[in-house]
């Protein structure tokens, strides 16, 4: 199961890769002839794509490694950290653009309306990105990766970038202002920001140790309570690496059981749980006598804690 979600992903990046660098060629080149600044732009964003879909297949590449006594819980996480990467990629491809484009409008000059060859060249654009952007979205929510997301939310971020290049090119045509070329790739720059900024901090909360779905707490506490001589779950922590849940957890059996006995509730705990909740990737379970709950405890979700999710907890 795991190989194949890496497989998936594999296909994926490597189908990213070469549709970008056909984009890209076009659109670059088609700007400098046309004499676009905003088209010019446009395919560097897309030239970034590529590397943003090396970085993916690299990653999935290494997520496949088997774990290791120095990566004890396995390369997964490597997601987390790819999509971490690809943020600052984004980021700075953006910046560039910013740049390019307040210097152009800051040099002035005479400038020439662009040729028509880049308004078909930015339609082109804009239809095969769409179908990238949705392929590679739908994609990784199915499999639940947080980096394909994130790449095909990037895609879905260059159809907004190439429909407001392409509205000033054919605004320019019509008004024939050229200045609007550098002020439709200020846009481009400053989208490219916003987009970088929104997946650097979506995970945050992985890298924390922290946990998105709350939810997931619900349907714990849901299989402790259906195996027999578990009680009280408490001190339930629950982390993710990559899309895979990592879930701890005390319960309380009756104090005459033997340890054998014990061990049996507390492996069947497990199963409920894995039955229960999807991608578990270890389920540990403590157990204690019944109603001799150390005070000295450290934190932990309880039942209490979760009946009622709060708004933070949803969003």
């Amino acid at each position: 199961m795991k190989k194949d979600r890496a497989a998936k992903i594999i296909v994926a990046s490597w189908i990213g890769i070469v549709v970008n660098a056909a984009i890209a060629a076009l659109k670059i080149a088609a700007g400098i002839l046309t004499g676009s600044i905003a088209v010019v732009s446009d395919g560097v964003d897309s030239a970034s794509d590529i590397a943003t879909s090396i970085v993916t297949l690299t990653a999935a590449h290494i997520s496949r490694r088997p774990p290791t006594p120095k990566f004890p819980f396995g390369f997964s996480r490597i997601e987390t950290v790819s999509t971490k990467f690809l943020a600052f990629v984004i980021f700075f491809a953006g910046l560039q653009l910013v740049i390019a484009a307040v210097t152009r409008l800051i040099a002035g000059g005479s400038l020439d309306v662009p040729g028509i060859a880049a308004i078909y060249v930015t339609i082109v654009s804009i239809l095969v990105k769409t179908a990238l952007a949705v392929y590679k979205i739908g994609l990784g929510r199915r499999i639940k990766s947080s980096m394909l997301v994130a790449n095909g939310r990037n895609m879905q971020s260059d159809v907004i970038v190439s429909v407001g290049v392409l509205v000033g090119l054919i605004t320019m045509r019509i008004f024939l202002l050229p200045w609007i070329d550098a002020i439709a790739a200020l846009f481009v720059g400053f989208w490219i920001l916003k987009t970088a900024f929104q997946i650097f901090r979506e995970t945050d909360t992985e890298l924390m140790d922290g946990l998105t779905d709350t939810h997931v707490y619900n349907r714990v506490f849901e299989a402790v309570a259906s195996v027999d001589g578990a009680a009280n779950p408490h001190r339930v922590r629950i982390r993710n690496i990559g899309h895979l849940h990592v879930i701890m957890l005390d319960i309380e059996v009756a104090p005459h059981l033997t340890v054998r006995e014990a061990h049996g509730i507390a492996h069947r705990v497990e199963d409920r749980i894995r039955t229960v909740v999807e991608d578990v990737h270890e389920v540990i379970v403590h157990t204690e006598p019944l109603g001799e709950r150390g005070l000295s405890e450290g934190f932990g979700v309880k039942e209490s804690d979760v009946d009622t999710p709060s708004p933070a907890a949803d969003s």
